[in-house]
């Protein structure tokens, strides 16, 4: 007899998990999402005046052959492809990203401060103790303080003496003198670093298109509405909010794991999840009835000038994201945590100054301003502090004794594995662990 899967959460990685269980021919599973739409924070909405708005700027890339192939089935030829165009705004100019890569772009004093800080790190030897340090050890007080260190605590709003740098991989280009060199004399745009130079963004719909999509393969053990309030893990047993109690032998947890173990009620786990660390993140979109004056992707913004740690002309993404028209429509992003807190009622007024501050829009264009949508995500990053490690090493061991396997970007709490292509395969190993799919 087939053991019973239950799967809590109805994102990217609980999507994932329920896909492969179809795919396999498993038959005792059901899923259940407290929302009634699924996507999790890969969610897309359209407002009342016809944009379509996503949950912060995803864009779609992969590194797996499964995931390329699943994408192939669920959305067919139903996707654009884009070259990335991205940059930051700073010095009252575009430096084309990564910004290390292109610091030619800068006042020549500021080429100079950056170079001589490059130069005195590579003659010493560091052995950083936090994210901070490693900033400054790779990268030389130059590059740290114009753009790295601002940035950095605008995306992340913790401090960041208080994370590792464990979680870098492919996150953060690292520095080449000699191509730094290369690129400031021979006038090189140096922008194709990363795995996301090339990105797919589906024609309609969003970002969410992708996971509404699993839908019609899964539709028949999905449950929506159904918000978790307790899991009695003794019993094997969830509760939910209308009541509802259902038994499982297997539980994939996708909800965020601090959230979890306490809806669980492991006494033993509670000063540990105080570990796990997380941001917030504000997705303020404007919608603007006039001709995109722009080809660019998205730009990061590292100074104190405007709110927003990236803004997307998210229009150019898809021309269904907007109305029929002259539209286009730019997607912000505000990051706040009890380090760096965020006035709700102002954010709207302060991101439309801030557009105008960094040159995005003019006092003139307000006029012309037809939407304004806010999103409020409450888990948008799991930050990788310096005790994360050590808190996941207690938990999830202790938690797949007992057959509850906790996965994706807040219920594995690892930000480097939390990419929509991460997440999808997750929930995928995760399947083939459980059934142990050779």
């Amino acid at each position: 007899m087939e053991n019973k899967i239950l799967i809590i959460g109805a994102g990217p990685t609980g999507l994932g998990a329920a896909y492969h269980l179809k795919e396999l021919g498993y038959k005792n599973w059901q899923i259940f999402e407290r929302n009634d739409y699924v996507g999790g924070l890969s969610a897309s909405f359209k407002d009342s005046k016809g944009f379509t708005w996503d949950i912060g700027g995803h864009v779609l890339f992969s590194h797996y052959e499964y995931f390329d192939r699943l994408l192939d089935n669920i959305l067919g030829k139903n996707y654009i492809e884009h070259k990335r165009k991205a940059f930051i705004w700073i010095m009252n100019r575009w430096v084309p990203y990564p910004f290390q890569n292109n610091i030619r772009y800068l006042p020549r004093d500021k080429i100079f401060h950056c170079l001589l800080g490059l130069l005195k790190e590579k003659v010493k030897k560091s052995n950083p103790k936090n994210f901070k340090e490693w900033i400054f050890s790779k990268f030389g007080y130059g590059i740290a303080k114009y753009f790295m260190l601002p940035h950095n605590y605008k995306i992340w709003s913790h401090p960041l003496e208080k994370m590792s740098y464990n979680w870098i991989a492919e996150r953060i280009s690292i520095i080449d003198i000699k191509r730094i060199l290369r690129n400031i004399i021979f006038r090189y745009d140096d922008t194709g670093w990363g795995p996301n130079s090339w990105f797919k963004f589906p024609s309609f719909g969003g970002t969410g298109e992708i996971f509404r999509r699993f839908i019609p393969y899964i539709k028949d053990h999905l449950f929506l509405k159904k918000e978790v309030v307790k899991i009695n893990t003794e019993n094997k047993e969830i509760i939910f909010s209308d009541g509802d109690r259902r038994n499982y032998d297997i539980l994939i947890n996708t909800i965020p794991l601090d959230e979890f173990i306490r809806k669980a009620d492991l006494t033993r786990f509670l000063s540990v999840v105080e570990e796990l660390k997380h941001n917030s993140v504000v997705v303020v979109g404007i919608g603007i009835k006039k001709p995109c004056p722009s080809d660019k992707c998205w730009m990061y913004f590292p100074e104190n000038n405007c709110p927003f740690y990236r803004v997307t002309y998210f229009s150019n993404y898809s021309p269904h994201n907007t109305p029929q028209g002259d539209y286009y429509s730019l997607m912000c992003e505000i990051a706040y945590s009890k380090y760096k807190p965020v006035n709700k009622d102002k954010i709207i007024d302060e991101t439309i100054q801030g557009l105008i501050n960094a040159k995005m829009l003019s006092e003139e264009d307000r006029k012309f301003i037809v939407s304004v949508n806010l999103i409020d995500a409450k888990y948008a990053y799991p930050v990788p502090t310096l005790d994360r490690d050590k808190a996941l090493a207690c938990i999830q061991p202790y938690l797949e004794q007992i057959n509850i396997y906790s996965r994706g970007r807040f219920g594995a709490w690892r930000y480097e594995i939390g990419n929509m292509d991460h997440c999808v395969m997750q929930g995928k190993e995760v399947v083939d662990k459980v059934l142990e799919v050779k």
